[in-house]
């Protein structure tokens, strides 16, 4: 296998803050390496000293003399009067780039298309979005044999990010490291993990579900030195078991020692108690439309729209950019008016908004002080409370940066500091627009955890997948056509949807039906998804049963308790049979 760059004893600090320490690692071709570790650790930096765009302190980065390298960093720039041809494709003859089939291909999954109109547009005219998106097809178009990218998923919604992790998948030779927040970016790209810690940089093999699954093994090894970071691995371990048994498949370490850290460590959340507790704080009302038509300004969104939303809901939000998700939220909330039909919103519900657009604050207030102006405690249900200090250091504020005054916070800072006051003042409904933006996978596991024990109603937009599957249950999408569709599979039938949506009918006629390799595909991913919605429901069966002895000679309780079960019930058998069509179809397409 041929070495494409080694760091030899690499040390990097700035001012007296040392990033990178006495490091000594190697990259050879085709292995795709994820980064992961706390914002302000020293990623981004351990990406410019491989490409030479800082200098190190010590050692030395020596790499093959023929290797090409290239990097995303996340400062976009170009020449004074550049348009996305000049970009992206230099001066290559226009014989050449238009007649390339894997031009356009890349052009079509990262804008949509590939017309002279786009290639024409001033770089300086783009958003920050739309430069990124070029600089990425940049990289993407040339011959290169190492690409550093830095948060290549930010500005992506779901769709571009599967597109950019299969288009990935298909470069076999191509080496990669990748800094980003997205886990199942991470786990689709990558065959190892760095971690940079401590001006460290430890080394996993696998995809992001292995990286958990060895630094629990890890944790257990060492012993119990840090009880609150190892109960928050053993979480979301379990949930990774449970919840999406495919993805273990990578770890190349006795998987029979990790589990050992689960065998008796509940489901992330308590469905049934949650479900109560919300209903307690929310009636049965939280949000209803009937026959509602909403716009954005001139542009309809959605037509003759029946909805409810109830409470312990925990709704995903997924859509292209631009189908009209906020707006939808907005909408909820009362900010926009349907233009027909009415939107009801029950007497009880207290909502909590964290949008797109950060909070203008007084930049003297220390952080602390911030969130102690909302409230000084936060009742999380159950009996259960959290101090503003302790809520703080839950998002990633410890004891010294909670003195910070908020006009020296960066904007993933401010973001948090936005999520923090509004969760201090103890909402009963959450709708969350990208709220993990700017956060680091550290961050957004301690809020997934902060989550599982939110005791209302949860709305969710975010092109992060993982979190979306992580904190929600249920699946909605905007596709464009006025309507609003249920997902009972989830993103992946969004996914699905939306390929289905671009192939032209007489294509359709010409082929006959999609090949067997890709039925075969998504087959598998069908049986996958209902072996894994069938675990969650078994789960909910369990829980039924404790609450059914519990609840004892409560008559009322116990009614509502057996329409749940007969309910789950139903659920389950629908869930097996649709498991049995799809193992069936595999089966015969295999043979």
């Amino acid at each position: 296998m041929k070495n494409l760059l080694n760091l030899e004893s690499v040390s990097k600090a700035f001012d007296i803050k040392p990033l990178l320490t006495n490091v000594s690692l190697g990259i050879n071709e085709g292995e795709r390496i994820g980064i992961v570790g706390r914002n302000g650790g020293g990623k981004s930096t351990l990406l410019k000293v491989m490409v030479g765009l800082e200098p190190v302190d010590s050692g030395r980065v020596a790499k093959a003399g023929s290797v090409r390298i290239g990097i995303l960093s996340q400062v976009d720039n170009a020449k004074p009067g550049a348009l996305i041809r000049d970009v992206v494709l230099g001066d290559t003859e226009k014989h050449v780039w238009a007649s390339d089939a894997a031009i356009r291909e890349i052009f079509i999954g990262l804008f949509g298309g590939f017309t002279d109109e786009l290639l024409e547009r001033p770089f300086a005219s783009l958003s920050g979005g739309e430069r990124r998106r070029v600089n990425l097809a940049r990289l993407l178009v040339d011959d290169l044999d190492l690409i550093l990218l830095d948060e290549p998923t930010n500005h992506l919604d779901v769709e571009g990010v599967s597109w950019l992790a299969a288009h990935l998948k298909s470069r076999t030779k191509l080496s990669i490291v990748v800094i980003t927040h997205d886990r199942w970016f991470l786990d689709e790209v990558s065959d190892q993990i760095w971690e940079v810690v401590d001006g460290d940089v430890l080394t996993y093999e696998g995809g992001y579900s292995a990286y958990v699954l060895s630094k629990a093994e890890r944790s257990r090894q060492q012993s119990v030195e840090d009880g609150k970071r190892n109960m928050l691995i053993r979480k979301e371990l379990a949930w990774l078991r449970r919840g999406a048994p495919a993805r273990t498949a990578k770890p190349k370490f006795r998987i029979e020692a990790a589990n050992t850290l689960i065998a008796n460590e509940p489901p992330p959340r308590n469905q049934t108690e949650l479900l109560n507790f919300a209903s307690n704080r929310l009636g049965n009302t939280v949000y209803e439309t009937h026959k509602a038509a909403i716009r954005a300004g001139e542009k309809p969104i959605l037509a003759d729209l029946n909805w409810n939303v109830g409470p312990g809901d925990r709704i995903g939000i997924v859509g292209v950019n631009g189908s009209g998700k906020t707006t939808l939220i907005r909408a909820l909330l009362g900010h926009i008016k349907p233009t027909a039909g009415k939107i009801v919103t029950g007497v009880t519900a207290k909502a909590a908004f964290l949008s797109q657009h950060l909070e203008e604050l007084d930049p003297e207030w220390r952080v602390l002080e911030a969130v102690e102006h909302v409230a000084n405690h936060v009742q999380l249900g159950n009996g259960k409370e959290m101090s503003a200090s302790q809520l703080c250091e839950k998002l990633g504020f410890n004891t010294d940066s909670q003195w910070t005054p908020v006009g020296d916070l960066s904007g993933g800072e401010r973001r948090r500091l936005q999520l923090t006051r509004l969760l201090m003042d103890s909402p009963n409904v959450l709708l969350l627009d990208e709220p993990t933006n700017d956060f680091d996978v550290e961050t957004l596991t301690a809020l997934e955890d902060l989550l599982d024990s939110f005791g209302g109603t949860l709305l969710v937009i975010s092109h992060d997948r993982y979190f979306l599957e992580r904190v929600c249950d249920k699946f909605v999408g905007l596709l464009g056509d006025g309507k609003l569709l249920d997902l009972p599979r989830g993103i992946e039938q969004y996914l699905e949807l939306r390929i289905a949506s671009k192939s032209p009918a007489s294509s359709a006629n010409s082929t006959g039906s999609t090949s067997n390799a890709a039925q075969s595909r998504l087959l598998k991913k069908d049986v996958a998804r209902l072996e894994k919605q069938m675990a969650r429901a078994t789960a909910d069966e369990a829980d039924l049963r404790s609450a059914q002895i519990e609840v004892g000679a409560d008559h009322e309780k116990l009614v509502q308790v057996m329409k749940e079960l007969a309910a789950i019930h139903a659920r389950i058998a629908e869930l097996e049979e649709d498991w049995l069509t799809a193992t069936t179809a595999l089966e015969e397409i295999s043979n």
